[in-house]
């Protein structure tokens, strides 16, 4: 695996445990001060976060621009973010954790097999054979048995 392959690697793996600690804090944290406020202040958090890293990476806030003049269905990253966000402060007290996850990936992975099927947002058409179909439903099936406590 090259460089850029494993440091992307790591970093995924890294990312999927802060998901999911993002899920815990975030429940406990609209079950204090309530889901949207709790949501609201994650936002401002990533805010401010995204526009330092953008300083120390470009010396400027000119990156805003650029995504500005870019096609309206590229912020839907933006948009999906903030979606994610709000559902797990909402779902995690009310499902647990691990069914939040489960089911999260569920439709992540469906989305993502559309995604190939189609090449939507420009990219490659990777073909959905059944293997793909089986592995989905195994998936689901088990995001199921976690909803059961």
């Amino acid at each position: 695996m090259s460089g850029g392959n494993a440091l992307a690697v790591s970093m995924s793996l890294v990312a999927g445990v802060a998901g999911t600690v993002q899920i815990a804090v975030m429940g406990r944290l609209g079950d204090r001060i309530g889901v949207v406020p709790a949501f609201a202040f994650a936002a401002a958090v990533a805010a401010g976060f995204g526009a330092l890293a953008l300083l120390a990476a470009r010396r400027s806030f000119t990156g805003y621009a650029d995504a500005v003049h870019q096609p309206w269905w590229l912020w839907l990253g933006g948009l999906m973010g903030a979606f994610v966000v709000l559902t797990i402060t909402y779902a995690g007290p009310r499902l647990g954790t691990t069914a939040t996850v489960a089911v999260f990936l569920v439709g992540q992975f469906a989305a993502a097999a559309v995604v190939d099927r189609y090449g939507l947002f420009g990219l490659d058409r990777i073909p959905v054979g059944w293997p793909r179909v089986l592995g989905l439903t195994l998936l689901a099936v088990g995001a199921a048995l976690t909803l059961k406590k």
